[in-house]
Order: C-alpha cells, then sequence, then structure tokens
C-alpha cells in the first residue's frame, strides 16, 4: 500500500505513500530546527540586548537571516547523494541515481529558496542599518560576505534554467549551466569556512568520488560492433563487452561522439540483457534533437563510416527488479518508452529458456504516432547471441497506430544493419570496478577519507598552527582551499589506483574479445552492410508477429485494459509521456482494483 502512487500530478509528479511521508517529514525538520533556532536566539536577545548599536527588531531581523541560512545548509547536506550514479547508499533503499532525480530537484528548489531567502534578509538588513557596504567585505578570518553573494548568484544562474519550460526548450543551457556547481559550492565553502561546510561533506565527497571514476571511465574508446538501422528513425548501437560486465533490465549508459560534439553526453536506455548477450551491449537512440538527428545522418547515408568514436560512461541501473513475484506483467509505452521494456522482455526469454522456469504473463501496449514505429519492435529480437526462443514466454503485444486509421499500402523500408571495422584504440565494455565493485568503492571511499584525515592532520599541526594555536590567525580561505585540494588529491590518488589495478585484471579478457571480435567483424567486406531481413524471416521473428495484435486510429483504452486483468497480483510498468503516466498512475491508485500494483520507469533515449 505504502508504494501506491497518492500524488498524479502537480508540482511534486508522482508521489507515493512512502515519498510523501518522507517528504512531509523532512519539511517538518526543516521547519522544527528553524523554530527551535530562532526562539532561542530571540530569547538571547531580549536577555542581553541587542549589539552593535541595532534596535530589537533589527537584531532579530538578522538572527532570522542567520538561521535561514543553517536550515538551507541541512537541505544541501542530502542534495548530492540523489545524483551520485556509482552509490554507496542509494542501493540500500532500493534506489537508482536515475529515478530519484525528483528528490534532487525537490532538495534544489528548497535549497534554493532558503539561501535566496537568507541573501535578501542580510541585504534587507544592511540597508536598513546603513551598513551595505558589508556586502563588499571579504574578512580574513571571519564569514566572507562576498564569497556568499557570488555563491548566491551561482546558484540562481543555474537555478533559473532548471524549471520545466526553460529545460525541455533549452536543454544544452540547462546542461551547461549545471557546472555553475563548482562555483556555488567553491565560494559556498569560502563562505561559511571549511569545517562549518563539514555538514554537507559526506554527500558531497561521494558526489567527487563517483564523478573522478566516471572521468577515468569516459577517457577510454569503446569498441562500436554493429548499428541496426530502422525505418523509424531510430538506431541501435551494439557494443562489445566484457562477459563481466553485468547490469539489470532498463539500466542506462551515457555516450559520447567526439566527431558530433566533444563535451555534450547523452543518456540511453539500454535494450540488450546480460544473460542473454554475453559479449554485446545494445542502446537505442531515437532521432529526436540535433544530436542524434547528426547521428542517425551519419549511420544510415549509403556510405557510412567504417569506425565511429565513441565513449562511454555507465552503465548504471536500477536493483534487480523481482518481477517474478507478479502473476501478470502489464507494460505500458508510448513511442519510445518501449526501450526499457525491450529489455526486460529479453531478460524473461532468457529466464524461460535457460531454466526451463515459468515466468509472469506479459502484456505489452504500445501506442506508436506512425506505422513506421511498428518497427521498433523488431528490437524485442536481439540481432546476435543466444537464440530467441518465444515459445516459452507467455507475451502478447498490443500494439496502437494513432494517426492512421489502416496499415499502408507503401513497401516498408528494410532494417539494415552496419558493420565497423575492429581498431586497435577500442576496448570492450567492462565494469570499471570489477565484478566486486561495491566492495571496491568501499575501500576507496574509506582509505582515501584515511587519508584526507591525517594528511590535513599533518598540515594543520605542522603549518597552520606552527606554534600557538590560541593566536593563530590563519586566513579562512587559504584554509579551505587546502583542505579541499587535499581531498581531492586523496581521492585521485585511491580511485585511479583501484581503478588501473581492475584494469590490468580485465585486460586478458579484453584482449580475447577484441582477438574474437576482430575475426568476426567482416560480415560483409565490401560495403559493411549487412541485410537485416535475413533475420526478420526466421522463426522468433514470426512467434513475434503473431504474438502482436495491431490496431489503427485509435489509443488504448488503458483504464480498461488494466482493469480486465484477473490475476490476483499485476505488476503495472509505465514508460512513456507524462500525460500516460499520470493517466496510469491514477488508474492503479483509485483503489477500484486492488491486484494492481504501479511503478513508473524512467528511460532516455
Amino acid at each position: 500500500m505504502w508504494k501506491r502512487p497518492v500524488l498524479v500530478s502537480g508540482p511534486l509528479g508522482i508521489v507515493s505513500w512512502t515519498e510523501l511521508a518522507f517528504f512531509v517529514m523532512f519539511i517538518a525538520l526543516l521547519v522544527w530546527s528553524f523554530a527551535t533556532d530562532l526562539r532561542r536566539s530571540f530569547l538571547d536577545i531580549e536577555r542581553t540586548g541587542p549589539m552593535d548599536g541595532d534596535k530589537m527588531w533589527e537584531a532579530k531581523l538578522e538572527r532570522s537571516g542567520l538561521w535561514l541560512g543553517n536550515v538551507g545548509n541541512i537541505a544541501l547536506a542530502f542534495l548530492f547523494f540523489p545524483v551520485t550514479r556509482v552509490s554507496s547508499v542509494l542501493p540500500l533503499f532500493g534506489l537508482t541515481s536515475e529515478a530519484s532525480i525528483k528528490y534532487h530537484i525537490w532538495l534544489g528548489h528548497i535549497v534554493m529558496v532558503l539561501f535566496t531567502t537568507h541573501g535578501l534578509v542580510y541585504i534587507l538588513y544592511w540597508a536598513l542599518t546603513h551598513r551595505i557596504s558589508e556586502m563588499v567585505k571579504w574578512q580574513k578570518t571571519e564569514i566572507s560576505n562576498v564569497a556568499g553573494e557570488i555563491s548566491l548568484l551561482a546558484g540562481l544562474g543555474l537555478w533559473a534554467t532548471t524549471f520545466p519550460r526553460v529545460r525541455r526548450k533549452m536543454f544544452e543551457l540547462f546542461f551547461y549551466t549545471h557546472y555553475l556547481y563548482i562555483l556555488f559550492m567553491l565560494f559556498f565553502v569560502f563562505h561559511v569556512s571549511f569545517y562549518y561546510s563539514c555538514i554537507m561533506l559526506p554527500g558531497f565527497y561521494l558526489f567527487l568520488v563517483d564523478r573522478f571514476l566516471r572521468l577515468l571511465q569516459s577517457r577510454g574508446c569503446a569498441r562500436l560492433v554493429s548499428a541496426r538501422v530502422l525505418p523509424c528513425d531510430t538506431v541501435e548501437l551494439n557494443f562489445s563487452k566484457t562477459p563481466g560486465l553485468e547490469y539489470t533490465p532498463a539500466s542506462i549508459m551515457f555516450i559520447n561522439v567526439p566527431s558530433l560534439s566533444k563535451l555534450q553526453w547523452h543518456p540511453f536506455t539500454i535494450s540488450s540483457n546480460s544473460n542473454l548477450e554475453k559479449d554485446k551491449l545494445s542502446i537505442i537512440i531515437k532521432n529526436e534533437g540535433a544530436w542524434s538527428k547528426k547521428l542517425y545522418q551519419i549511420l544510415s547515408s549509403p556510405s557510412p563510416p567504417d569506425r565511429l568514436e565513441i565513449s562511454v560512461e555507465g552503465p548504471y541501473g536500477p536493483t534487480p527488479t523481482q518481477f517474478l513475484r507478479y502473476e501478470k506483467l502489464v507494460m505500458v509505452s508510448g513511442g519510445s518508452g518501449v526501450t526499457p521494456f525491450i529489455s526486460i522482455i529479453r531478460e524473461f526469454i532468457f529466464t524461460s529458456t535457460a531454466f526451463k522456469s515459468m515466468t509472469p504473463k506479459l502484456t505489452l501496449i504500445c501506442a506508436f504516432k506512425n506505422s513506421s514505429e511498428l518497427t521498433m519492435l523488431d528490437l524485442v529480437l536481439p540481432i546476435s547471441g543466444t537464440p530467441s526462443d518465444l515459445s516459452n514466454l507467455q507475451l502478447q503485444i498490443e500494439a496502437y497506430v494513432t494517426r492512421e486509421k489502416e496499415a499502408t499500402t507503401q513497401s516498408p523500408k528494410q532494417a539494415r544493419a552496419v558493420w565497423f571495422k575492429p581498431s586497435l584504440l577500442d576496448e570492450p565494455l567492462y565494469a570499471i570496478l570489477g565484478p566486486s565493485g561495491w566492495l571496491w568503492l568501499g575501500a576507496i571511499i574509506s582509505v582515501s577519507f584515511v587519508m584526507f584525515l591525517i594528511l590535513i592532520g599533518i598540515i594543520t599541526r605542522y603549518y597552520i598552527y606552527p606554534i600557538d594555536p590560541n593566536q593563530n590567525e590563519f586566513p579562512i580561505t587559504v584554509r579551505a582551499v587546502l583542505n579541499i585540494l587535499v581531498m581531492c588529491v586523496c581521492i585521485v590518488i585511491v580511485a585511479s589506483t583501484a581503478f588501473v589495478w581492475n584494469k590490468r585484471t580485465n585486460a586478458k579478457e579484453a584482449k580475447q574479445i577484441k582477438h574474437l571480435n576482430g575475426s568476426a567483424g567482416v560480415h560483409s567486406p565490401d560495403s559493411g552492410l549487412y541485410n537485416a531481413e535475413r533475420e526478420l524471416e526466421s522463426l522468433p521473428h514470426q512467434s513475434l508477429v503473431q504474438a502482436t495484435n495491431l490496431h489503427f486510429g485509435e489509443r488504448p483504452d488503458l483504464k480498461k485494459m488494466l482493469f480486465e486483468c484477473k490475476e490476483s497480483s499485476v505488476g503495472v510498468l509505465v514508460c512513456g509521456p507524462k500525460k500516460m503516466r499520470h493517466e496510469v498512475a491514477a488508474i492503479c491508485s483509485s483503489g477500484l482494483a486492488k491486484n494492481l500494483h504501479f511503478e513508473s520507469m524512467s528511460f532516455s533515449w
């Protein structure tokens, strides 16, 4: 019951009872902290009197601004946990960074509202007390007002691009202005001192470890084996990987194509299955933006390149979801939202074939605008790897084409695959920290932090306080820089050591995979093109066609279809437009069908 949606629309999006309970408790924590500190400060002012010649109300106004900033620090302490992709904390709660982005958004709005109010209250206080010159003070051993103002301006610039209308229309602006977090955090530390900023250190420390590991991984070139080009402006990229790299269904991977843009990284949902395809990883890219349009034009051209340089980060995926606990699984998708369900279906193909075990009944309800998008269903079958057997799978696909009233009479374009030549510079994808990544991550965090404590202790004892700590006036900014520098150096040393160790361990396996790909990647030495029609005429494809019902000129009646599910336990997954997610969430949370269990899927394409 606690996982059922209680809010399906509004500024918070789709929110379960559990999420709402924690949100209310967190707001209560902030209100209680602010009220308690403010009450204690007001009592002190009334007992001892205002300082610096202030009036009573002026002193209380200054204290109100101070404690607003303190409450903002509490919210800031949680801000970086949801966006740490290689996280040691989120899996403990069954969460991923992709599924937790909404928590980061909530916290970000709270942080900026509190810090902005904190800054405005102090500006008002200085103006009313004729101390506006305080705005340009950068004191040596006390609070630096200028640093706080710079931090707030960087945060406001970042915050302005996060609102949905701006983010959707100008995503590149949103993406690049988010790097202002570096200035925001740096001058925040200068403003409050490093020691007071330690309230947010745990989350930010994990984020720095994660960010550097991602940087190390992204420096290599991934081995791109082939691309499957579909007539619906969609491509499937197939990468070589080591068998030791495992991931869960609906995982995502970030890719960068330097020939298109050296700075842009885009997330895409993985459509392959690590059990079904031991040596291959696939992602699906829909032609929806300027970057993906350029990529599609390159791959669909009559003379595609022999090699495409690509860097990757990931994969990052959810914790294993026990889909087998349901008697039936209903997957609702709109357009490219079918992508994560492809990997889930492939997982059930593997389970039913390898273990000969019973799997839940599967119903895929997918809505497309045009009939050309129906070719996306062909991606359910892998282009290579273990033979796909659908005979043991209870799969039913209900495909709706909303903008066409009947099947087109034109001869549809055939999907094709482009094969790339191997290069010595390319490497198969592998787990950045090996199969025991969680253990290595724990070692990196603990060892680097202990090293940081030891080094900063030595620096403090023999450099900051060389004679008498009671008379020392070491600049607060220099001390903050030393702490940040030592922290980053410790992370770089320990994380680089762990990365190099695991890379050497995987080198032998990677060489074997590269050798196999080098000998197998010559399917068509003349043009590099492979006629995908051959695979689409196979027996598994015929089974897929038989399992598919086509509906033209109508939209799926989701309420009717879901209420017709009579099984005792029905898992309902939805991935697609916001309106569709809200509709399905409202149906499942209505209480009219106790057997429906809702789960929203995040995806990228």
